[in-house]
């Protein structure tokens, strides 16, 4: 839905004009997976896939949602009841942002929100960060908070973590606050500093198709947090901060370090040397070389599937019927245990490649996937 529908709606619901409408992407990751909570580099750019939000302020402490995409009415909080983890539903996404904003000392004094979102839920494209980015963006402009995005993605990463209780890293926030259409976002999250690469596809006929296997994650399960709390294990027994700190080229002698731990072993050989394929994919597209990232992003999906074990039997038949057929290269994005996978590939074989999978998923007798065409796009933005 567009900017004037959503506010349209907001209309039959609150009876009255919304203050003004925005919108936030979802993201795909590029690579750099799992990389974010150790403190190291990802490399994702925003979807043209979007939460919009049709938002008023209000100042008696209460909080209205309403979403196009969920059944039901209209769901009224009182701000001064806000609590962690009081909210299994999809409202302590935008309820857990009010609620950081005003645990910041910000004086948010309620709110009349109506959303509408084309992110797939559960796919690993951040439908959760487009929707807590949308009423970050929305309040900071109503409410002249005057926040930097940067801090914006920081307050929306508090609110998952402990207002849901999702143990994510700073990605998905930063993207959708942050990305540049025709650009893929190289972020530090250790010291969040930012650089636009380009990534148009379409000029080197190329182009980056998404396949939602239709396996829904979620990221609040507890395997996502047990590799986290694995990461962090593995940086305590060698003694750095995080394994951001574990350099490329010392990994060997970290792994010995590590003698039998064989699970520790698993996870820091993956974090170290996926910090290492995001430079890579860097040096590869800052110097005009984009076909040249294939073999790297599947070098990722080897090690995502092998080392950190979070891939899933959809997963891996994707990439490898892609480069089965044909695609310059593949790999799962996301948090993982289903969700997306990505394939590049020229752009005269999209349609062949996008059957081959279909019929690939149908022989296997999956849940047939939804395939389509990542653009680099946008990040967070007023509408109207």
């Amino acid at each position: 839905m567009g900017a004037q529908q959503v506010a349209e709606r907001f209309a039959e619901l609150y009876g009255t004009q919304p203050e003004g409408v925005w919108a936030a992407p979802g993201r795909v990751n590029l690579i750099g997976e799992h990389t974010d909570y150790n403190d190291g580099f990802v490399m994702p750019f925003a979807l043209p896939h979007q939460t919009v939000a049709a938002v008023s302020r209000r100042d008696d402490g209460i909080l209205r949602l309403h979403s196009a995409d969920v059944e039901g009415g209209v769901v009224e909080l009182c701000l001064d009841a806000l609590a962690p983890q009081s909210d299994a539903g999809w409202t302590a996404y935008p309820a857990g942002v009010v609620w950081a904003l005003r645990e910041a000392g910000h004086a948010v004094t309620g709110a009349d929100v109506h959303l509408s979102s084309t992110v797939p839920a559960g796919a690993g494209l951040s439908s959760s960060a487009a929707l807590e980015v949308v009423i970050a963006l929305a309040l900071n402009d109503l409410y002249d908070l005057g926040l930097q995005r940067w801090k914006l993605a920081r307050l929306c990463q508090r609110a998952e973590n402990v207002y849901v209780g999702a143990p994510t890293g700073i990605m998905d926030q930063t993207a959708s606050a942050c990305c540049e259409a025709g650009h893929a976002l190289f972020l530090d999250t250790r010291d969040l500093s930012q650089r636009q690469i380009p990534f148009d596809l379409a000029a080197e006929g190329l182009r980056l198709l998404v396949v939602d296997t239709q396996v829904k994650h979620a990221h609040s399960g507890g395997e996502y947090g047990k590799r986290r709390a694995g990461c962090e294990k593995g940086a305590a027994l060698l003694g750095v901060d995080a394994l951001r700190d574990i350099p490329y080229a010392g990994l060997d002698a970290a792994l010995a370090r590590l003698g039998d731990e064989e699970e520790t072993v698993r996870l820091v050989r993956h974090i170290v040397t996926e910090n290492h394929r995001v430079e890579r994919v860097v040096e590869l597209l800052t110097a005009g070389d984009t076909r040249a990232i294939g073999p790297v992003l599947t070098e990722g999906h080897a090690s995502l599937r092998d080392d950190f074990r979070i891939s899933c039997p959809e997963l891996d038949l994707v990439v490898d019927t892609a480069l089965g057929a044909g695609a310059l290269g593949a790999r799962m994005t996301g948090g993982g245990f289903g969700g997306s996978a990505i394939v590049l590939t020229e752009a005269t074989e999209v349609d062949t490649l996008t059957k081959t999978i279909e019929e690939a998923f149908l022989k296997a007798d999956f849940t047939a996937p939804r395939v389509f065409e990542a653009v680099p796009s946008a990040g967070a933005r007023r509408l109207a």
